[in-house]
């Protein structure tokens, strides 16, 4: 019990309660494909999201297939044991919660692709090492990519993580083209979180722009999932600095 009060303590900090405190998330944002922008391009603009809701940029631990720089500093490779190993070392503070954001290419039963040696972030290696790095602190995860749903499904579901997957785990997602600046389900995700209170409200506003997207372009539904733990189920998105 006293574990559930302490997640429900932080899951409804106020904005002007976390100003002062840790930055908000201890977060690794992986671009997992060498073959499109897209991927590098969202996670980049997740960086800067983080950053304007007072996220210490030290926080944050990009990885890149494609060769990514932030100015003059290259990001590490998008590789499977260093991503993570990272995860396994996030090691949130009192007050901190984690987040991990992948998007890339999916394979149905495989996971999402790391392109620089063609391996794959799967559900059971994710869970093992967010249970090292995270434990029981708020988990914040995105795994964007087709076939993604199978992340929020056992034994990634748990009462302390927020899961958000780009698609079921027997569909694809799209915007993997040329002319889109993001896949459909990234673009719609960095809306909402402009609009979203919570990362439940971030979520319904991210699959019904996603719907929309998908119908105006004539692609098949690919039903972005959520899975929403016991004790995290209200957690507020900070607000902008």
């Amino acid at each position: 019990m006293r574990l559930l009060a302490r997640l429900a303590l932080l899951c409804c900090l106020t904005t002007p309660a976390l100003a002062d405190g840790p930055s908000p998330y201890v977060a690794v944002l992986v671009a997992g494909s060498d073959d499109l922008t897209v991927f590098d391009r969202a996670i980049l603009s997740m960086r800067e999201a983080l950053i304007a809701r007072r996220e210490a940029a030290d926080d944050i631990r990009p990885f890149s297939a494609l060769g990514l720089k932030i100015g003059q500093t290259p990001v590490p490779e998008a590789r499977l044991k260093p991503v993570l190993a990272t995860i396994a070392a996030m090691r949130p503070v009192e007050g901190q919660a984690c987040m991990v954001y992948v998007t890339s290419h999916g394979a149905p039963g495989r996971g999402l692709f790391l392109a620089p040696r063609e391996e794959f972030l799967t559900p059971a290696a994710l869970n093992r090492a967010l249970d090292k790095g995270c434990g029981e602190a708020p988990t914040v995860v995105i795994a964007s990519g087709c076939y993604s749903g199978g992340f929020a499904r056992a034994p990634m579901a748990r009462p302390n993580r927020i899961i958000l997957t780009a698609a079921r785990r027997d569909r694809p997602s799209f915007g993997c083209g040329a002319g889109f600046d993001y896949t459909v389900y990234d673009k719609c995700l960095l809306a909402a979180l402009d609009k979203a209170g919570t990362w439940r409200d971030a979520h319904d506003q991210t699959r019904a722009c996603v719907t929309r997207a998908e119908k105006a372009l004539g692609f098949p539904a690919s039903g972005p999932q959520a899975s929403f733990g016991a004790a995290v189920g209200r957690m507020a998105i900070p607000g902008r600095s």
